[in-house]
């Protein structure tokens, strides 16, 4: 039982930590400018954010017990992200590459 406790807070840790990339697009929203540090940092972060929450949901979604929609939605967010992440490395290199 309280593991299960310890198991649901991972779960919500990991849905709000994948949905922490979507912040990304508040200063296109509110038209702010960015300098090309902190759109530096900002993307570090962000990929820092999405191999913690794809960890943190497969540490809840790991056992049959504790698996939830909570859990299941935020292993497919971070999934998603870790792969359009993997298809800007590779297309990244795939142009640099041609040139």
């Amino acid at each position: 039982m309280m593991e299960n406790k310890k198991l649901q807070k991972l779960s919500v840790a990991a849905l709000v930590v994948s949905v922490l990339p979507l912040a990304t697009f508040l200063p296109t929203l509110f038209k702010i400018t960015l300098s090309e540090g902190v759109r530096s940092i900002w993307a570090g972060a962000n990929i820092v954010f999405v191999l913690a929450a794809l960890s943190l949901s497969m540490i809840c979604v790991r056992s049959s017990e504790s698996r939830s929609a909570v859990n299941i939605i935020s292993t497919a967010l971070s999934v998603l992200w870790a792969l359009m992440i993997l298809g800007i490395v590779v297309l990244t290199l795939f142009l640099n590459f041609l040139q």
